[in-house]
């Protein structure tokens, strides 16, 4: 713990993981803006089944985000993910010789088969240090927020110069890429996290499903993503209908984008500095349906338009960022892995059900049923948050033990858990491990490592 910084070897693994993280991201995200306008032109297409193809990868990842954890830990890492990134570039290349909309759906479920972000998470884990292990998730999760913004704008210039399948290539291409960076540039990793930092197990995950703080979170990100398909299978034909063509959407999505980047960080300081998480994070999601009923009343407009894409997204971001790291304060300390593997699955499930909800109203009902549902979604999220509790802020340790005997493990527990600024213990002998959460200001790593070495 005594050095602050990431070493050449987490810093090679976190920007690495981060590229193939984010080259597949993108993939999954080009298509957003673009399969509602340039879709139109393949066989037998309807609303119902753009939001499918939109949504499709979604539930191939819900199902088989926790099952691929589970095979890196038994096959090694670097396979499962070069496997999946080999499904993810068939489905690719499936949907961009498809001529028909069945196909390119079929395409789509195949690309969210290759469900690796469990594993490379683990990865991710099994490459850094405990004390650094926060730093490299952060550094991935900036990068697949960048992702989206590069969609926003690649994914229209793409389509508009070759057409959907021209996005399905480039997906294709980038998910080769992927492959190149695992073989060369990712390290090979020299030891293996503790199991609770890194993949699900069937047990913790039927007690967590049970956990009323965790199942707000599992939930809201569900709902969190569900708003975000269902308004793109209709909103790229909206800017169409009001003026603006295809190739030039990004002009609306990059300043938006942008804007909301640099307006979320307010939120982030009132939220940590003032000690206003809660509140900040219910103003969030009421901030995403006030963007949905903008769009009812707004969408007339390009500017109308804009104004609520940017309120949208200014409260996505905030939420984007704030969820994964109250998952990981809340979770045991020796279910970390299971936890975000449920919360993961949630918001794969969240872009299929946003996309197929998306396309029955868009089929069924006017653009402006769309948005009030989304607006009602967001409704339903703030009552489910609302008695969310807030833990204190906490690190995670995990330090190795000399155990062997299950009741010498619950013994030592209730020692260190008596330690002043310790708020968690557990030891589990069969891993030689003892887990603990922290409060940084009042814990003292010698006093514990007195506990534990005697």
């Amino acid at each position: 713990m005594s050095n602050q910084s990431l070493n050449q070897i987490e810093k090679r693994a976190a920007f690495s993981l981060a590229g193939v993280f984010a080259f597949r991201m993108l993939g999954l995200f080009m298509l957003m803006p673009v399969l509602a306008v340039y879709g139109t032109s393949l066989e037998d297409v309807s609303p119902l089944w753009i939001g499918l193809a939109i949504g499709a990868y979604g539930l191939t990842q819900a199902l088989l985000q926790i099952p691929m954890g589970w095979l890196s830990d038994k096959f090694g890492r670097k396979p499962i993910i070069i496997v999946g990134l080999v499904v993810f570039a068939l489905g690719s290349v499936i949907a961009a010789l498809a001529d028909s909309i069945y196909w390119v759906t079929f395409g789509r479920a195949l690309q969210g088969m290759g469900a690796i972000a469990s594993a490379l998470l683990a990865l991710a884990s099994d490459l850094s240090r405990d004390e650094q292990r926060p730093k490299v998730m952060a550094v991935i999760g900036m990068c697949i927020g960048l992702s989206f913004a590069v969609a926003m704008l690649l994914g229209p210039m793409v389509a508009a110069a070759f057409g959907i399948s021209g996005v399905f290539w480039l997906t294709a291409m980038l998910a080769l890429l992927g492959i190149a960076i695992v073989l060369f540039i990712v390290p090979n990793a020299i030891h293996k996290a503790p199991k609770g930092d890194t993949v699900a197990s069937i047990a913790d995950i039927k007690n967590l499903i049970k956990h009323p703080q965790l199942l707000r979170l599992d939930l809201g990100v569900l709902m969190l993503h569900l708003t975000l398909t269902t308004l793109f299978v209709v909103l790229p034909a909206k800017l169409i209908e009001e003026g603006l063509a295809a190739p030039d959407h990004w002009q609306i999505y990059i300043p938006v984008l942008i804007l909301a980047f640099v307006l979320m960080a307010p939120m982030m300081i009132v939220a940590i500095k003032k000690q206003k998480e809660k509140q900040v994070f219910l103003a969030a999601i009421a901030a995403l349906s006030v963007s949905a009923l903008m769009l009812v009343w707004l969408s007339n407009s390009l500017i109308g338009i804009a104004a609520a894409m940017t309120v949208y997204f200014i409260a996505f971001n905030f939420l984007e960022a704030t969820m994964p790291a109250l998952v990981s304060r809340i979770s045991p300390a020796t279910q970390k892995g299971s936890a975000m593997g449920v919360f993961s699955s949630g918001q794969f499930l969240g872009a299929f059900l946003g996309g197929v909800l998306g396309g029955y109203l868009a089929q069924n009902y006017e653009v402006n049923s769309v948005f009030a549902a989304a607006a009602g979604i967001g409704v339903i999220w703030l009552f489910i948050a609302w008695r969310m509790q807030v833990p204190p802020r906490s690190k995670a340790l995990s330090f190795v033990t000399e155990l062997n005997k299950s009741q010498h493990a619950q013994a030592l527990a209730d020692k260190l858990v008596t330690l002043p600024g310790v708020l968690e213990a557990t030891v589990v002998s069969e891993e030689n491990r003892a887990y603990l959460k922290v409060d940084e200001s009042k814990f003292d790593l010698n006093q514990a490592k007195q506990v534990l070495s005697s």
